[in-house]
């Protein structure tokens, strides 16, 4: 008797459409199945042939955490290529290494987590390297174009599922699980909200992560704006996975739910997918599913809409199709044509920021390469592991041959002596290779003829010698001679390991104190001179202690340390800038030292060490370039500097890309993808998320930038001309053209930015509408046209509660940067006349204020809605503008929660009327309704007062 084959089941027939196949897998699948697909690490279903499968794989600028793979620029210098077509072409290659590398390690994922489009509103924000920009415009584009990349272009099948980070309002690392961000109707709309918008409409997106924080007093993962908002934008079904351990911290931090059942249902019926919690431990999540159904806060139907739109990424990636797949064959890893690209993009994303002429370099110029980044290729927390790397030393030895660079670290040569007069000696770790690149070695001891202050030099009972750098705020780090720097392992020992600070926890920081009683605080940078200091680690928290067993870091009987310099790091350079040509100061930051995922930045201020450097090297030499390497802006005192360029972290080429710019091989034509402040007096508070009423960013912004949004110079210059502007029903046409003026070939990046002239509320000062990066060669003129739908035009109008196009003049600016405006006309065009709010017909919704001060926005319930209520030590203050009383009102209601009064006046006069809620003991959603008498007539402006720990939900007048 002859076995029968089996039939296939439909959700494996290729030939039907998604939607049935889904359909059909999950009527397979147990309750019990479907509850553990709802973690990130989905178990395999054996009985239906089901593998394993996983979210998440960190793909920002290059495959991360996996091992060796291309490494491209940060994504903060992507964005400063404001290049589209290039950002596509590295999310393909991004791609294509993820599939060849999960083609050899199923460990890889498919799901990958990028890109980031928080907007990079507030620079002191400790992660400013993994967004685009400030503008929410420029970062759409340059997040569709990754997107774009990796997903690829089959009609069907996707090369991977990209899922944008971290939604929504998310600029802080302080608290940033606990804090919330005040947003208030605008900003959400017109800026926070926009830049996740347009990337998702535009059809390449996967799916999205919830940020830690709360926004207006509610977390994230149960915010109703990702059905009312992220889900109404797309037919297409998006996948939103949770952040790592964010889950848990509704209850345990937020304190948001009482229990984790409630919190699970909150977050799965809000619209979250995938819970990343516990790592690899499904069983918690599974258990608080199961516990949530049997409590009745989850139906079946609730997990079988979750687990449909996992499974549709895994279709849309071809699991279930292997040989129809087009991207399962994948191999493209670390191809010649990946490392152009990496190359390509790093040169793109070089910023000139000033140049008095200096630059390009001839061929035969003698350089001195001094700083700390020097003769650096730092990688960051979302990097993967280099399989090239170029410093900028490195470029410029191959650029301009060896022998005509010169080189010195800059740093700081000390020995550390203790309390018994003996000098620290730190071993080596076991088992680590011979060679750390970027060590500069020990210093050369003739250098130090005639110094009697030091004992020698040649024996090893001398201990350690020690480049120190401090990298500001006090955070230091130590370096043995063979490169290695000193960090502490599990056992408490210290040893001279670590190729480079890193990890989660870094283990190669620390800080002089005091003798006496510990910092808790960071303090300002100690000169551990005289007395001694103690050395705390920053890790552990513990300090250094030396025992005869060897040294570590203890809890009791700390060393106090006298530091004695062997060689200041200004006297090196002085030393090797007065004999060059021009001198290259390369500075920055350490990726993983004051300021990344975990830590904000407390100033715009470059290290007072790289200061010093800075300085003696143009005290040495008047002709010295200022090349900053970076994850975020600096205020810079750039008045004696000849030439000044800017680049993000530019992975594996980036001392190739910047030493080809230098030289003048290729011309500079990034732009700043972000405003640099002069001082740090300039910012607002990190959690004052109101770019509005604060005046942030460069859409805002009324004080003079170090450097404005945009800007980037030539080695060629350029010519605009012709503007014309047509208006149509949907959009305006506008046009113009550029000629290239100079004598080489380069790019220019022309920017076309609009600004309502007349505007009813506050409105941009200009705005990006359009942007295009060219290439043209010498005399080379070329026409651009570009299509602004009128939509782009609009703001929010609060009174309405929807966007409004408002009828006026509106200014049209093309140009090379937001300030550097070349051409300008003006379009008249009809739109809907503003209207006063007929408040007798709707009641005032508090959040839709038009101005404040004073004034936090919070949950008006744990599912949705709004209220206000005043900062904490603040009295708050609402202006509602040209509030229409009709006929005449004669009462006043008030929608509140909590104790305190509600003040109401008329165009800022005496108070109307005064209503006071007092009800101890009643929660923050305990909303009652006050009425008082109160007269009103014609077109005013409403101002409320609220003082207390009182929430204001609404307020309504009746005639």
């Amino acid at each position: 008797m002859t076995a029968q084959t089996p039939p296939t089941p439909p959700f494996r027939d290729p030939a039907l459409p998604f939607a049935k196949r889904i359909d059909d897998l999950l009527s397979r699948l147990t309750l019990d199945e479907k509850a553990g697909f709802l973690h990130q690490f989905t178990p395999a279903v054996e009985r239906l042939g089901l593998a394993a499968f996983r979210t998440g794989q960190e793909a920002l600028h290059g495959v991360a955490w996996m091992g060796p793979a291309t490494v491209f620029p940060q994504a903060v210098g992507l964005g400063a290529t404001w290049n589209t077509d290039l950002v596509r072409r590295v999310g393909e290659a991004v791609a294509k290494e993820t599939r060849a590398m999960r083609a050899r390690d199923d460990r890889v994922g498919l799901n990958v987590w990028a890109p980031t489009v928080n907007l990079l509103r507030h620079p002191l924000w400790g992660r400013n390297e993994e967004g685009y920009s400030e503008d929410p415009k420029l970062t759409s584009a340059i997040a569709t174009a990754y997107t774009r990349g990796l997903r690829g272009d089959h009609p069907t099948y996707w090369r991977t599922a990209p899922v944008l980070k971290h939604w929504l309002a998310h600029n802080n690392e302080t608290d940033r699980a606990t804090t919330s961000s005040s947003v208030r109707p605008r900003v959400l709309h017109e800026y926070d909200l926009r830049a996740f918008r347009e990337t998702v409409e535009a059809g390449a997106t996967a799916g999205v992560m919830p940020a830690y924080n709360l926004v207006n007093g509610r977390p994230n993962h149960v915010s109703p704006y990702l059905r009312d908002h992220l889900r109404a934008w797309t037919d297409e079904e998006l996948l939103v996975c949770s952040d790592a351990g964010a889950p848990t911290n509704l209850v345990d931090s937020e304190h948001y739910f009482d229990t984790h059942e409630e919190a699970t249902a909150a977050s799965l019926l809000a619209g979250v997918d995938s819970f990343t919690d516990h790592g690899t431990d499904s069983s918690q999540i599974v258990r608080r599913i199961q516990g949530a159904l049997e409590r009745g806060l989850l139906t079946e139907a609730d997990i079988d809409a979750a687990v449909r739109r996992q499974l549709s990424v895994r279709f849309r990636l071809g699991e279930f199709d292997p040989h129809d797949d087009p991207y399962a064959g994948t191999r493209d890893f670390d191809t010649p044509e990946h490392r152009a690209l990496a190359q390509e993009a790093a040169e793109q994303a070089v910023v000139l920021l000033k140049n008095d002429g200096v630059l390009p370099l001839a061929p035969d110029t003698r350089i001195a390469v001094v700083g700390l980044l020097a003769d650096e290729c730092k990688l960051d927390w979302y990097s993967g592991t280099l399989i090239h790397r170029s410093t900028p030393l490195e470029g410029l030895y191959e650029r301009f041959g060896a022998e005509r660079v010169e080189f010195t670290e800059g740093v700081d040569r000390v020995l550390l002596k203790t309390s018994a007069g003996t000098f620290l000696h730190v071993p080596e770790a076991e088992g680590v290779s011979d060679e750390v690149r970027g060590a500069e070695g020990a210093l050369d001891p003739a250098l130090l003829a005639g110094r009697t202050d030091l004992p020698p030099l040649t024996t090893d009972a001398v201990g350690t010698e020690f480049a120190l750098v401090d990298w500001g705020e006090g955070v230091l780090t130590l370096r043995a001679p063979d490169g290695r720097y000193l960090s502490v392992a599990e056992d408490g020992r210290l040893r001279a390991s670590a190729d480079q600070p890193g990890g989660w926890v870094v283990q190669e920081t620390f800080r002089w104190e005091p003798r006496g009683e510990p910092q808790s605080e960071p303090q300002e940078p100690q000169e551990p001179h005289g007395n001694g200091h103690l050395l705390r680690h920053i890790g552990t928290g513990r300090h250094v202690s030396v025992a005869a067993d060897g040294v570590r870091v203890a809890d009791g009987n700390p060393e106090t340390f006298e530091v004695i310099v062997v060689e200041r790091g200004e006297d090196a350079v002085t030393r090797v800038a007065a004999e060059a040509d021009v001198v290259v100061v390369v500075a920055g930051n350490d990726p993983h030292i004051n300021g990344r995922e975990t830590e904000d930045r407390t100033t715009l201020r470059l290290p007072a060490q790289q200061e010093r450097l800075l300085r003696a090297a143009r005290a040495a030499n008047p002709d010295t370039v200022l090349a900053l390497t970076s994850a975020y802006p600096y205020a810079v005192d750039t008045t004696d500097l000849p030439a000044v360029l800017w680049t993000a972290h530019g992975g594996q080429a980036a001392g190739t890309a910047l030493a080809r710019v230098l030289a003048g091989d290729v011309s500079p034509a990034g732009r700043l993808p972000q405003t640099w402040y002069a001082d740090d007096a300039d910012l607002p508070g990190l959690l004052d998320y109101d770019v509005i009423g604060s005046r942030q960013t460069y859409l805002y912004f009324e004080g003079t930038p170090l450097f404005p949004f945009g800007h980037g110079l030539s080695y060629a210059t350029f010519s605009y001309d012709d503007l014309a502007v047509r208006a149509a029903a949907e959009a305006l046409h506008v046009s113009f053209a550029i000629t290239n003026t100079g004598d080489v070939t380069a790019d220019e990046v022309p920017q076309l930015y609009i600004h309502a002239t007349d505007p009813s509320v506050p409105r941009p000062h200009r705005e990006l509408v359009a942007h295009r990066r060219v290439t043209l060669a010498p005399g080379e003129r070329t026409e651009l046209s570009f299509e602004v739908p009128l939509s782009a035009l609009e703001f929010w109008d609060v009174a309405q509660g929807r966007p409004r196009l408002e009828p006026g003049s509106y200014e049209l600016m093309a140009g090379a940067s937001s300030e550097d405006v070349r051409l300008r006309t003006t379009v008249l065009l009809d739109g809907e006349p503003t209207a006063p709010r007929a408040v007798l017909a709707r009641r005032l919704d508090a959040a839709d204020f038009d101005e404040q001060s004073g004034v936090d926005i919070v949950d008006r319930t744990k599912a949705r809605g709004d209220a206000v209520t005043a900062a904490p030590g603040r009295t708050a203050e609402l202006v509602y503008r040209s509030c229409d009383f009709g006929a005449g009102a004669t009462a006043v209601s008030v929608s509140v929660a909590g104790e305190g009064t509600v003040e109401i006046s008329l165009d800022g006069g005496p108070a109307r009327a005064v209503l006071t809620a007092d009800a101890p003991g009643s929660g923050p959603y305990d909303y009652t309704t006050l009425d008082a008498a109160m007269t009103a007539e014609g077109v005013r402006d409403v101002h409320i007062g609220l003082r207390g720990a009182l929430r204001l939900a609404h307020v309504g007048f009746s005639g």
